[in-house]
């Protein structure tokens, strides 16, 4: 959500008009500091903004085992065949297992990575990826890891391995000292790790293409390489020194100058792939996919999946060398307008949802959605599909799917640390036919034509705002009758760094009005463009978690300014025509979709980026009263307790604008309120370091650290090199239009002044 000043003629701490003459005699009155900007509250009560304007899905989830514990971070499931127990890998080199039972309440550990120590004394977390067991498990115990060992005493740099471990004992535990090492690969960026075994008794392993961003190292069709591959090794009979063998029946196997190994290939980041236990469907998995698409595919023996050339149905990098085989279609795939990061899933053939037999149940890890086809093989290996549909929406990040015995499947939550389960939704919500479909319909304008809100309706304005492309923003608190606000509650997840939320009663919106200037720099030629509303509606669940549920809608308004229409979820692009001095400039102006607005307002962030103590810890012009946010807001009774000091003593942003202000606070809150929202533990991004302002510089992993999306043809880039900006990959990006620009959702116009900001800030650094 963003701000746009439409009506409002002041703008920050201190701003105030001079008297001027309106016609021949009007004046307008200097704005006065007081102690609070209003006196008392007025009730919301004219709210029609309730449930959805989509349908519910027909499914809800619910905790598959309610008394187990909450796991750290867990990125994989499996039931050892012939076992009762499902094992969980978590990712910091931990794995446990649990009696697939309902009321199971223990979990044992079955493994556990000790702590190495780099070359300089600093603790290594090994990570576990995925795990898997051999089909003869019951007799011989082998149990299969992905993970990443420590670099500095195994001297495999920046490397992924996959060994076999014998697990023994009631409860299980493996022996570390019987570590087999299967297989390795050098990749320390989309390294896929899902590995299972097929039908056929052979180990699959996907491998990712070891970049990360537009496969730089252009390996994705090239098939002497086990990047951006699905390999296929016969750990029974091993040959030739290493740990495994070659089936002989491997696409490859005859291919000059081709790995052996590789079954299918161009596969970017192949994340969690299954085979269908009735041998019928074959094996599937999802694609997670660079700029626009996300796709599931129905793998093939010698099967090219396009990675560069193509992005899922889409050319990519059309110019790129092919490989030696056709690129395959996917059977399904999805924008990014919905889909963020796809999570594969398995083909059902469980027994407590009979109408879902033979379905293709998978996931979306940024937007928690749940979607379902049922596919079936033709001629030719042609997939029809039937019944596509949205199964169930939840609050979760689904990192990974398992399956039991019994051909039920499980979903595992990676930030809440559960394991879900589907249910058939049993209640009728018609909600939808009567969610607003104009902005004058939502209760929230008096007068939507003048932007005036209903009584009750509170304006605010932030500290440190997010950068929207030259629009300017009104915003506005909405909270339905007498509901309060508790103060900073909202602590879950904890991330380093990160400040704590603000806690909103059920029904509460959020609006932002956002306006453009149609001659850069003239108010009087200001338009608006959207009214986004963030709309928080609360659910069963944890107090932690599952409560927390914010939906995100737009509202383009019309070219006669009188109202706006709601748009649908797919989002939607305008050409905008600025006169810039004597120029007229094209912008593409974008409103974003609802699984946009997700990728940002996250559960990580506290889902409301903009109204917490660190942004409206400031003065507020109240219609011609200056007075303090906080101060006010407790005066008229909408915090639920006290402030803890005078907001003197309460932590703030710096306005980054202000040039009083220090460079070194103003560009770091500058990244902290436009990007510390996804570069965040469990955040929309998905590179691993922080830019919250509450840390030490050296503590944010960004000086001196390689970068993880590729270099961008800059020599000895990183992240952030002090004394060189030209070097420093976090300012190249924030200067770029095209692939690889930051943000790469929410803005498509470079921000010059910020720019600046930040490269003056880089220089100045030692």
């Amino acid at each position: 959500m963003r701000r746009s000043i439409i009506v409002v003629a002041f703008i920050a701490v201190g701003l105030f008009l001079a008297s001027f003459s309106i016609g021949t005699a009007e004046l307008v009155k200097e704005p006065i500091k007081k102690e609070f900007g209003l006196e008392k509250r007025t009730p919301w009560t004219t709210s029609k903004v309730i449930g959805s304007p989509e349908p519910p899905p027909p499914y809800k989830t619910e905790p598959a085992f309610p008394k187990l514990q909450k796991f750290e971070e867990p990125l994989d499931l499996a039931q050892a065949p012939g076992s009762d127990r499902m094992f969980v890998a978590g990712r910091w080199g931990k794995i446990w297992s649990f009696i697939n039972k309902q009321n199971s309440d223990k979990a044992d550990l079955v493994l556990e990575f000790k702590d190495a120590k780099d070359s300089k004394g600093a603790a290594m977390r090994q990570v576990i990826y995925a795990l898997t067991f051999h089909p003869k498990f019951k007799d011989n115990g082998y149990m299969y890891v992905t993970w990443i060992p420590n670099p500095e005493k195994e001297g495999l740099e920046k490397g992924t391995r996959v060994s076999r471990y014998t697990v023994k004992g009631e409860p299980p535990v493996a022996d570390l000292a019987s570590e087999k090492i299967i297989f390795e690969w050098p990749n320390g960026g989309h390294n896929g790790g899902c590995l299972k075994f097929g039908n056929d008794g052979y180990l699959y392993i996907n491998t990712g293409d070891g970049s990360g961003i537009a496969d730089q190292l252009d390996i994705g069709q090239d098939l002497s390489s086990v990047f951006a591959k699905l390999l296929r090794i016969d750990v029974d009979n091993p040959d030739g020194g290493k740990g495994y063998g070659i089936p002989k029946d491997n696409p490859f196997v005859n291919t000059k100058g081709a790995r052996a190994e590789v079954y299918a290939y161009g596969l970017r980041q192949f994340w969690r792939f299954s085979f269908d236990r009735n041998k019928q469907l074959g094996l599937w998995g999802g694609e997670i996919g660079q700029d626009l698409w996300e796709s599931v595919y129905n793998i093939q023996a010698g099967g090219n999946y396009g990675w560069s050339v193509m992005e899922g149905n889409h050319p990519f990098r059309p110019e790129r060398k092919k490989g030696p085989t056709p690129i395959l279609k996917p059977v399904v795939e999805h924008s990014h307008t919905d889909f963020r990061s796809i999570t594969g899933g398995f083909i059902y053939h469980g027994k407590r949802l009979k109408e879902l037999e033979g379905h293709y149940i998978y996931a979306d890890f940024d937007t928690g959605r749940v979607w379902a086809f049922k596919p079936t093989i033709r001629s030719s290996n042609q997939v029809q599909v039937d019944s596509l549909r949205e199964l169930a929406r939840t609050t979760y990040r689904i990192v990974s799917w398992g399956e039991d015995a019994e051909g039920e499947i499980y979903f595992v939550d990676f930030t809440g640390g559960g394991i879900h389960q589907l249910i058939k939704s049993e209640k009728v919500d018609d909600s939808a036919k009567n969610f607003p479909r104009k902005l004058s319909q939502t209760g929230i304008f008096a007068s939507t034509k003048d932007h005036k809100v209903a009584p009750g309706i509170i304006p605010y304005s932030v500290n440190a705002q997010l950068w929207s492309d030259h629009a300017e923003k009104d915003r506005f608190i909405a909270i339905p009758g007498n509901g309060q606000i508790n103060l900073d509650e909202v602590t879950y997840p904890a991330s380093p760094g990160a400040p704590p939320g603000w806690k909103f009663p059920d029904g509460t919106v959020l609006v932002k009005t956002f306006a453009m200037d149609m001659e850069r720099g003239n108010p009087k030629s200001r338009k608006r463009l959207e009214t986004r509303i963030m709309h928080y509606q609360q659910f069963p669940g944890t107090q932690e978690y599952g409560d927390q549920y914010w939906r995100g809608y737009t509202y383009i308004w019309n070219d006669e300014q009188t109202d706006a229409e709601l748009l649908d979820e797919k989002g939607a692009d305008k050409l905008l025509k600025i006169k810039v001095g004597d120029k007229v400039v094209e912008q593409n102006y974008r409103f974003p979709s609802r699984a946009e607005c997700t990728l940002c307002h996250n559960n990580a962030a506290k889902f409301a980026l903009g109204v917490n103590t660190l942004q409206m810890n400031r003065d507020h012009n109240y219609d011609g009263v200056i007075a303090n946010q906080l101060t006010t807001l407790e005066h008229i009774g909408m915090f639920s307790k006290k402030l803890p000091s005078e907001p003197a003593k309460l932590p703030k942003l710096p306005d980054y604008r202000d040039e009083k202000v220090s460079i070194e606070d103003r560009a770091r809150s500058y990244l902290h309120s436009n990007c510390s929202h996804c570069h965040i533990k469990w955040g929309g991004g998905n590179a691993e370091f922080k830019l919250h302002l509450g840390l030490d510089l050296k503590d944010l992993g960004i000086v001196n650290t390689a970068p993880v999306h590729g270099n961008f043809k800059i020599d000895g880039a990183k992240l952030l090199v002090p004394g060189q900006p030209e070097k420093s990959i976090i300012l190249e990006r924030m200067k770029m239009t095209t692939l690889g620009r930051m943000p790469h959702i929410g803005s498509r116009v470079v921000d010059d002044q910020a720019v600046q900001l930040v490269h003056d800030w880089i220089k100045g650094l030692k």
